[in-house]
């Protein structure tokens, strides 16, 4: 039987239909398949990661924990070491202790046995002393106050012996070395240092050719020398001395000026008022000149250099200024040269303490007009010239009248000491000499207990007897002192003077 056309495309619609969904399904499925297969083998990858990564962290937290691990250890065997050693040391300081504590037991022990002998040597002696005061109140029948105060006494005199002992051994030791050491650096000095010193007196002397020649220096009615006077500013003495006549003054610039003024007209023969004036102006150059050329001469002998002109024309003027006889220039370059070789010996600086020798007395070619002491004066003017402030100090402070700031200012009055206080360096007039050495006797006669008094060594040295019943070892080292301080505030007098106390005591007596 034959099928519908129609029939058969139904059915293979269906079949084709069911075909589709078979082929769908499977291939849904394959699909299915793979992607469970793709996240399985996902997983798996994960599952696999993760597994390795915890196997790392897990063997990299093995490794932390064994060094963590044998890092406690360590930690904790070196602190057990610590402790060990902490332990004996306790143990050691503990056995210390116990035999400290053992030898203070000991000691205590000791202490308490002396202390128990102490006190019953303490009883023995107050008993003693008690009876000893007793038998002193019967014997001298003296209280308690007299006998104390006598004992006082002979404690004290014991005492002051043995001070004055000392006293006297150490004085002794160190005048020794200072002398020696003192001696041989200035005997140094004084024989590396040789200078000539050139006297000069408040008078100048002027000879002339014969005793005619006063009659014209004096002139009609003194007409010429009253002139001369009034210019020069000196004193014209005419006596009867023969053939001279004297210029006399305090300045002694200006007496200088006279004096070369004076010998000249007296060459030329013209003496009148108007030649007078001009014959004293060329003689005032030409010892300003003169006063210069010393000045820088003065400054080549010492070696001293770089000092300002106006400071050298100052010093010049020392030249013409003496103290005691002795030449101030001169007696300046000597310093100089003193205190440069003392410098050296002693450490200083050398050419600092040789300008202070130099400049020390600058403020001597001063005038009268001028207010201050000579060092105080000098001092300023060198300042004032920009000298350097440590000679400035050594010039201020020769005479301490301001503090001494360096070694080269000690250096400098030591030379300047030296140079004065030489033998022939200094003279004086015999009133003044005689008045000088009386003074000392009197200082010295004007303490209590002084005997006898001597000025000797032309005033170096005041011997001083005294009477041993009032004066003992200490006392006379006491009174030596302050003689010696009394003569340093109210006498003048270059270099030093030495104070020697004699104290002797004499037992005489006669075999009848």
């Amino acid at each position: 039987m034959k099928m519908p056309q129609g029939l058969f495309i139904t059915i293979d619609v269906i079949v084709s239909l069911i075909l589709i969904a078979v082929i769908t399904f499977l291939l849904v499925r394959f699909f299915v398949e793979r992607h469970k297969k793709q996240q399985q083998a996902l997983a798996d990858n994960i599952i696999k990661t993760a597994e390795e990564k915890s196997k790392a962290i897990e063997v990299e937290g093995r490794d932390k924990a064994l060094k963590l691990l044998q890092n406690s250890e360590s930690e904790i065997s070196r602190r057990r070491q610590d402790i060990a050693r902490e332990d004996d040391r306790l143990q050691k300081r503990r056995s210390e202790l116990d035999i400290r504590i053992e030898k203070l037991e000991l000691r205590e022990q000791n202490l308490n046995k002396r202390q128990s002998a102490l006190d019953k040597r303490s009883n023995e002696i107050e008993k003693l002393y008690s009876d000893e005061l007793e038998v002193l109140q019967k014997i001298g029948q003296m209280s308690m106050e007299e006998a104390k105060q006598v004992l006082l006494s002979e404690a004290e005199k014991e005492a002051r012996n043995d001070m004055a002992r000392i006293i006297r051994q150490i004085e002794s030791e160190a005048r020794a070395e200072g002398d020696k050491r003192a001696r041989e650096i200035i005997t140094d000095a004084i024989q590396r240092v040789a200078s000539e010193h050139v006297a000069s007196v408040s008078t100048s002397l002027v000879t002339l050719p014969n005793e005619e020649m006063k009659g014209r220096i004096v002139g009609r009615n003194g007409r010429n020398i009253r002139a001369f006077e009034q210019a020069a500013g000196v004193d014209v003495i005419v006596d009867d001395t023969p053939e001279a006549v004297t210029i006399s003054c305090f300045d002694t610039v200006r007496r200088e000026i006279a004096r070369r003024s004076l010998d000249r007209l007296i060459q030329d023969g013209r003496i009148h008022p108007a030649h007078i004036e001009k014959v004293l102006a060329e003689e005032e150059k030409e010892v300003e000149r003169a006063i210069v050329e010393a000045g820088e001469q003065a400054a080549f002998d010492a070696g001293v250099a770089g000092i300002h002109p106006e400071v050298l024309k100052m010093l010049g003027r020392l030249k013409f200024r003496t103290s005691y006889g002795q030449n101030q220039l001169a007696h300046a370059v000597e310093v100089s040269k003193l205190s440069a070789v003392l410098a050296a010996e002693l450490g200083g600086d050398v050419e600092i303490a040789r300008a202070g020798g130099l400049l020390h007395d600058l403020g001597k070619a001063m005038d009268h007009n001028t207010e201050g002491t000579h060092a105080q004066l000098g001092a300023e003017f060198a300042r004032r010239y920009g000298v350097h402030p440590k000679v400035v100090n050594a010039m201020a402070s020769h005479h301490h009248e301001v503090e001494q700031e360096s070694l080269e200012a000690v250096i400098v009055e030591s030379a300047d000491a030296i140079s004065g206080a030489r033998p022939g360096a200094r003279r004086e007039d015999l009133e003044q000499y005689i008045k000088r050495l009386r003074a000392l006797e009197e200082i010295a006669n004007s303490f209590k207990g002084v005997q006898l008094s001597y000025a000797i060594q032309a005033g170096r040295e005041v011997r001083i007897i005294v009477r041993p019943e009032e004066i003992d070892d200490l006392a006379s080292t006491r009174l030596a002192r302050d003689i010696a301080k009394k003569v340093e505030e109210t006498m003048q007098y270059p270099g030093q003077i030495k104070v020697t106390v004699i104290r002797e005591t004499r037992a005489v007596e006669f075999a009848k």
